[in-house]
């Protein structure tokens, strides 16, 4: 059994949800759905594992970057890497 990701509720407006994501070395979120578009600022380079019912994605992420995403994605995030690995994610309502 892996180890739980831990989240930081930042800031809620009417129009977003700001959330830091802290994920331990092999943590992982656990299969969720997102109820809302979303947008990921990546804080540590290093790779995360998406878990899809399409089989499983690995991408190499940078200090800084940004990716997006619609409402409706169902995965779980892991880190697989051995040191600690951190995103805020803002999500638009």
């Amino acid at each position: 059994m892996r180890p739980k990701a831990t989240s930081k509720l930042l800031q809620e407006t009417e129009r977003a949800i700001v959330t830091e994501w802290r994920f331990a070395p092999g943590a992982e979120t656990g299969w969720h759905k997102h109820a809302h578009d979303y947008i990921v600022v990546v804080l540590t380079a290093g790779k995360l594992l998406q878990e899809t019912a399409k089989g499983e994605i690995l991408t190499e992420l940078a200090f800084g970057q940004s990716y997006a995403r619609s409402q409706g994605v169902e995965h779980n995030v892991v880190n697989p890497n051995a040191h600690e690995f951190v995103f805020v994610e803002v999500e638009l309502k």
